[in-house]
């Protein structure tokens, strides 16, 4: 019985708990808070997000890249809107009725209770002559947020552009982003977008029956302010960078620069390039399908995707691998005849240079003494152990960067393959040996780099053993703060004293009458470097120069292409030389070697003639019945002669070597 009446209190204790915690709960509700009170007047109470300004973005020195300027979005919340005069609203904006349907029902099919974007980016005076008619338009109302600006109109491919975000992006980035919001697109603005981006903020606007706002609910009690986005400060030096798209102007090729002693990348240049500002505004979706439409692809980032054989490029960090494993010293001699000969096969050298040792031999960029370098590397372990001796070689080569990406801060970086030997193996069978893969000692061949590669090679031998990371962000936010991995030294594994007779014969290949990059001698500064010619079965070959200066405590390693330039001499080298000279003197002097001027190097158009604009031959004349007396001055031009295919993508390209 005791039990029983036990039982039949705590029941009655539940009950009266369960009361007093509901009756709180009211209280809560409808006294302490006003959350579900503004849930209950939607009518009345608007969420009203305030876009943060998007984090500016400069260069090295503190010049501004990128910035903002304001302006204005007309939203509609579709369930709201009251018959009113169309025809007014359509002449304020500037659209056509036609267009006022079409946005109408694409905000009702996005939803009819939550604001969406009518009319993005009206201009300033727009904004202010729909203010004062706002109380006409109930249901609408205008939004403020901030573009971007590009004060120097540079560095389109660096840059990025930003775009409304897709829906993948908004579910992404978890909520963050709405319909009709902004996200970095590519480029800088797409890899540090978060920091970029800031917070958005918060006001719960209350508005009349008239549509009118009346400020923000309580005083702002439940509002949030935004949040700016964080400054980027870029490694890009804005003169050279300025200087090299100039230099490139009319051409197709890439300049990458960095600073070897911290891998920051002062020049990122792809050409053609565009200007940024074409993708801020109304116009975007055109300028959009004219850049991408355009048959030199402007949209290409050549300095992470171009694919080049490094030919000459490679010669000095195969000597580096050969000296380390004592295989060659600083005074062991080939003798070139002007060929290789594996068997009875004989490869073609550019010159006959007798007996050669290794200055000379990179001096001159002899063929035959890196062939000679790279059969000696694969016949070290004998004649049977060649695929092994391969095999360890290439681990070497990768240590460089090559093979594999770099780590860059930048989307879309590509690594093109380095062959394995079990790759030749598929490719050949068994049965192959070093005379069937010689073109890969001298860069050519199954082994292809991007121009980020090139000027990372020249930077580790510029540090004599190592390179750090290259990048482009200097610093984020006011500590300047970066992430940890781009101040890490990369060892490639040889020794520093193996730097110095290579080093010799680069400083001679710009600087000795047998060199064969004189033309990027510098006045007054001693530059190290190496041309090289990229074969372009499309037409005229590929200009290329790597480099780096001064010799002593280097500050610029640099890698330069352009594509139908010629040999790596007539274009590459001199362009190398001017960005360089601009960045360790800030002035730019005329060439002893040829007397050229960066102006003429600036005017030359080099752009390949599209093939469906290569006017028809004209019928052939029968030439009994011309007066051949008559002389015809020959015409002058400044377009390549190749041709150039739009419908091809990137083709495979091969180099040789002066």
């Amino acid at each position: 019985m005791d039990q029983l009446f036990n039982r039949k209190y705590i029941i009655q204790g539940l009950f009266v708990l369960l009361a007093l915690t509901l009756l709180g709960r009211l209280f809560y509700i409808q006294v302490a808070s006003d959350k579900y009170f503004l849930d209950a007047n939607n009518n009345a109470l608007r969420k009203k997000f305030i876009y943060p300004a998007r984090g500016v973005i400069t260069d090295r020195n503190g010049q501004v890249l990128a910035q903002n300027q304001p302006t204005y979005d007309l939203m509609v919340t579709p369930n709201e809107v009251k018959p009113f005069d169309t025809l007014s609203l359509c002449n304020i904006i500037g659209i056509t009725m036609e267009d006022f349907r079409k946005k109408f029902h694409k905000a009702v099919v996005q939803s009819r209770y939550q604001a969406s974007i009518f009319q993005k980016l009206l201009s300033v005076q727009t904004y202010a002559t729909l203010q004062e008619r706002m109380a006409n338009f109930k249901g609408f109302e205008v939004q403020k947020r901030t573009i971007r600006y590009y004060p120097d109109s540079i560095g389109g491919q660096f840059l990025g552009y930003i775009r409304e975000a897709n829906q993948r992006e908004i579910e992404k980035h978890q909520g963050y982003y709405k319909p009709g919001d902004y996200i970095g697109k590519s480029g800088i603005e797409k890899q540090y977008e978060v920091d970029l981006r800031g917070t958005k903020g918060v006001r719960n606007m209350l508005y009349n029956a008239h549509n009118v706002a009346q400020g923000s609910y309580a005083d702002g009690k439940f509002d949030s302010l935004a949040v700016s986005g964080e400054q980027l400060t870029t490694t890009i030096d804005v003169e050279i960078q300025k200087l090299g798209e100039q230099l490139l102007n009319n051409k197709v090729g890439s300049i990458v620069a960095i600073e070897p002693a911290t891998g920051e990348v002062l020049a990122f240049v792809s050409s053609p390039g565009y200007d940024p500002n074409m993708m801020v505004g109304r116009e975007t979706g055109n300028n959009y399908m004219k850049i991408f439409s355009n048959p030199y692809r402007p949209f290409f980032i050549r300095p992470l995707k171009g694919r080049y054989s490094p030919g000459s490029a490679f010669k000095p960090l195969s000597a580096l691998i050969a000296l380390q494993e004592g295989l060659i010293n600083e005074n062991t001699t080939f003798n070139c005849p002007g060929y290789y000969q594996v068997g009875r096969t004989r490869f073609k050298c550019e010159h006959v240079d007798g007996n050669i040792a290794l200055k000379r031999g990179i001096a001159r960029s002899c063929n035959t003494y890196f062939w000679s370098i790279f059969e000696k590397e694969m016949m070290k372990k004998g004649r049977k152990n060649q695929h092994k001796a391969y095999d360890e070689w290439q681990e070497k080569v990768r240590k460089f960067g090559i093979g594999d990406t770099l780590g860059v801060d930048f989307p879309g970086e590509s690594a093109y393959k380095l062959f394995r030997a079990e790759d030749y193996t598929k490719r050949y069978s068994k049965y192959w040996n070093y005379g069937t893969i010689l073109s890969v000692g001298i860069g050519q061949g199954e082994i292809t780099t991007t121009p980020l590669q090139m000027a990372n090679i020249m930077a580790i031998i510029a540090n004599k053993g190592y390179y750090i990371k290259p990048h482009l962000v200097k610093g984020i936010g006011s500590d300047k703060r970066i992430d940890p991995k781009y101040k890490e030294k990369h060892y490639v594994g040889v020794d520093a004293r193996h730097f110095g007779p290579v080093i010799d014969g680069m400083q001679d290949a710009v600087n000795s009458p047998i060199g064969t990059a004189r033309e990027s001698m510098i006045p007054n500064i001693l530059m190290c470097g190496k041309t090289g010619t990229v074969q372009n079965t499309h037409g005229k070959n590929h200009s290329v120069f790597i480099g780096f200066a001064p010799r002593d405590n280097p500050k610029i390693a640099i890698a330069v292409i352009v594509e139908n330039g010629g040999y790596g001499g007539a274009y590459a080298a001199p362009i190398a030389s001017f960005i360089t000279e601009k960045y360790l003197t800030d002035s730019l002097k005329g060439r002893r070697i040829n007397g050229a001027t960066v102006e003429q190097y600036k005017a030359d158009n080099l752009l390949p003639v599209l093939k469906d604009k290569i006017p028809k031959q004209k019928p052939k004349v029968d030439t009994s019945k011309v007066d051949t007396t008559k002389k015809t001055a020959p015409l002058k031009t400044t377009v390549a002669s190749n041709t150039f295919n739009k419908t091809a993508i990137a083709p495979k390209s091969n180099a040789t070597t002066e």
